[in-house]
């Protein structure tokens, strides 16, 4: 049998990079996005996974857990 997985590279799909106030200061983000899943990294040290629901909301899977205005800020710099 076949596996039928889409593997298809979903809407928005690559590599981020850009600045995120965080702890009180702007640090470097870098964001992967592969179908409904983000992989962050802050500033080399703080990593976490989020994943994309059908329904269009983000949540964090993963990782260091990150407050829900930076999972919110992240959503409208790769998603929006």
């Amino acid at each position: 049998m076949i596996d039928e997985k889409d593997t298809h590279p979903a809407d928005k799909d690559g590599k981020y990079e850009f600045m995120i106030h965080y702890s009180g200061r702007e640090v470097p983000c870098t964001v992967v996005k592969e179908q409904n899943k983000l992989s962050v990294c802050i500033e080399d040290n703080i990593s976490a996974e989020l994943t994309l629901n059908d329904d269009g909301t983000l949540v964090q899977t993963g990782g260091t857990d990150l407050a829900d205005s930076a999972v919110e800020f992240i959503k409208k710099r790769i998603l929006e």
